[in-house]
């Protein structure tokens, strides 16, 4: 969903299809403890799989490695600072697995909770929220600092003038050898936050240094990508911390303070009501859960329940995408099983009674959101290999539909499987769409060397203009401000480092309003692994999409900012 740079941001939800069978089996059948020393020391996701079955998970060798002439990957240089990369120390392993076609999932060591012996809940978290806490790992930017990096290594070393200073988190959390999806960022004010296992964590947007830390008793297991108006961040965590563990609770925090406010159960809508994972999206007043092929919705303020889930047109919710408009996809049932048939409609976030719907053609899938006002969503076609945008009236009619020449990063034409709000490479105001193209040149997949930003035009659905400046850097709208495109421009092969930059509404070459110290690329490099990204009040963060467990080799980037 395109947002306002002061709006609400995003986090982080997994795929919608849920895993057959058993996500947490092993090939071996066992279970690995992340440390010896530490039972129950963590728990962390298994790799589940996209919407064309494969593990987003199991990818090639970090930016920028290539292909040797064998055919097979060949490792990439590792710029200064650039930490271990999510899958940095795993790539043998990863690399057999593709070519066997395996798909590595595995499990961790659990210690139950959640329900006492009496029945009745435990407290559903703990607020270890005290104020800020000193943080020695961050740099706070004044190119003297540690820099958050391994071995000390400084992100800000020789800055020129006029340059942003960098702050870097790393995962100090221990997991089990899946690691962990991350949720987030928010901001609220002065802090931004993030999801990750059983905790949720506070930095000073400034310097990156840890305000609070709020843990909770068992892993999350989903969050809403925007905050309430007030401020409030809603996630999801399971019902104990047992390996087969579905998705139960909902619990609402105070990005200010790190203080947990209410926690309510989600019940099931019926007997096959069950999941490990819930989607979330706030509108208004209202958090809407998707769990399985039901939906129900809560009020923000004191998690009372709303409504139930619903049927349109004999078509089951599948998607819920939130922000101003509260949009819903649903899943039709069709005379061939093959053909999937999708129902796009806006919800009243009050009662969650229908506004008004729109049917697919069967063969075509819903699958992000790219624009509130006017609302235009994307869809894809597998059979017919190209994808299409459609622009709505506020009462439903169609404007007009495209299918366009070109295909997108970032999951904005939906072939990535990051859900309704899960774009990262889209923004717009009420009278242009920017996109940025799927490029070419990158050994990862949605991390291309250079692309192209395209301009539509929501009145018509046609192009308006495309630039390929700056040559060999790819770039990703964040926002529109003023008038003008703010997008983030990824880091060079060599001594660019990543930026952030401007276009004018008709065009032309982008203007650098933020630069980041040449000493940040290799950091920024690490955030290859489906980035999650927010610019919010002059400032840049990303956050990596996955984590693994710290090491005697290193520890993962979890968290980066720079800016005003």
């Amino acid at each position: 969903m395109t947002q306002s740079p002061d709006s609400q941001p995003r986090g982080d939800q997994p795929p919608q299809q849920p895993v057959p069978g058993n996500p947490y089996a092993q090939p071996d059948g066992g279970y690995e403890r992340p440390d010896s020393a530490s039972p129950g020391a963590g728990y962390g996701y298994p790799g589940q799989p996209s919407a064309s079955g494969s593990s987003p998970y199991a990818v090639l060798p970090p930016y920028p490695g290539g292909y040797s002439g064998t055919g097979q990957p060949s490792p990439p240089p590792s710029p200064p600072g650039a930490g271990r990369g999510p899958f940095r120390d795993r790539r043998a392993v990863l690399v057999s697995a593709l070519a066997a076609g395996l798909l590595l999932l595995g499990g961790g060591v659990y210690v139950w909770a959640g329900k006492g012996g009496d029945g009745h809940e435990k407290p559903g978290a703990k607020s270890t929220a005290s104020g800020p806490s000193s943080s020695p790992s961050v740099d706070k930017g004044d190119g003297k600092g540690p820099g958050g990096g391994n071995d000390a290594y400084d992100f800000n070393a020789d800055m020129k003038p006029g340059e942003a200073r960098v702050w870097v988190r790393e995962n100090d959390t221990r997991l089990t050898k899946e690691g962990a999806l991350q949720y987030g960022p928010w901001r609220a004010g002065d802090v931004v936050a993030k999801a990750m296992y059983k905790e949720i964590t506070g930095y000073a947007v400034a310097d990156g240094t840890q305000k609070w830390s709020t843990s909770f008793e068992t892993p999350v297991c989903g969050a809403a990508r925007l905050l309430s108006g007030t401020g409030k961040a809603i996630v999801a965590t399971q019902e104990n911390n047992t390996k087969a563990a579905h998705c139960t609770y909902l619990q609402q925090i105070d990005l200010a303070t790190g203080q947990v406010g209410w926690k309510v159960t989600v019940p099931q809508e019926s007997s096959y009501d069950t999941t490990n994972q819930f989607t979330l999206a706030v509108s208004g007043d209202t958090v809407v859960v998707h769990h399985g092929a039901y939906a129900s919705g809560f009020s923000v303020t004191d998690g009372s329940k709303r409504f139930g889930s619903w049927k349109t047109e004999g078509c089951s919710p599948y998607d819920i995408g939130g922000g101003p408009k509260l949009i819903s996809v649903g899943l039709c049932s069709s005379d061939d099983i093959n053909k999937t048939q999708s129902l796009v409609e806006e919800l009243d976030p009050a009662t969650g009674k229908s506004k008004w719907n729109y049917k697919y053609q069967q063969g075509w899938s819903v699958t992000a959101v790219l624009s509130s006002d006017p609302l235009v969503v994307a869809a894809s076609n597998t059979d017919k290999k190209t994808w299409n945008l459609t622009a709505f009236a506020p009462d439903g009619k169609v404007r007009w539909q495209v299918e366009p020449n070109f295909k997108t990063m970032g999951g904005c034409d939906g072939h990535d499987g990051q859900g309704l709000d899960g774009c990262t490479a889209a923004a717009a105001d009420t009278g242009t769409l920017y996109l940025g193209t799927e490029g070419s040149g990158g050994a990862i997949s949605s991390y291309p060397e250079t692309n192209e930003v395209v301009a539509i035009d929501l009145g018509n659905g046609k192009e308006k203009w495309r630039t390929k400046d700056p040559k060999g850097r790819a770039m990703r709208p964040q926002a529109v401000e003023g008038g003008k495109l703010v997008a983030y421009v990824q880091p060079g092969r060599v001594q660019d480092a990543a930026a952030m930059a401007t276009f004018a509404p008709t065009g032309g070459a982008p203007q650098v309003v933020l630069q980041s110290p040449e000493a940040a690329i290799g950091g920024e490099r690490a955030f290859f692994l489906n980035p999650h990204m927010l610019w919010s009040g002059g400032r840049f963060f990303m956050l990596n999409g996955r984590v693994q467990s710290p090491s005697d080799k290193g520890k993962d980037h979890a968290l980066l900012s720079f800016g005003k």
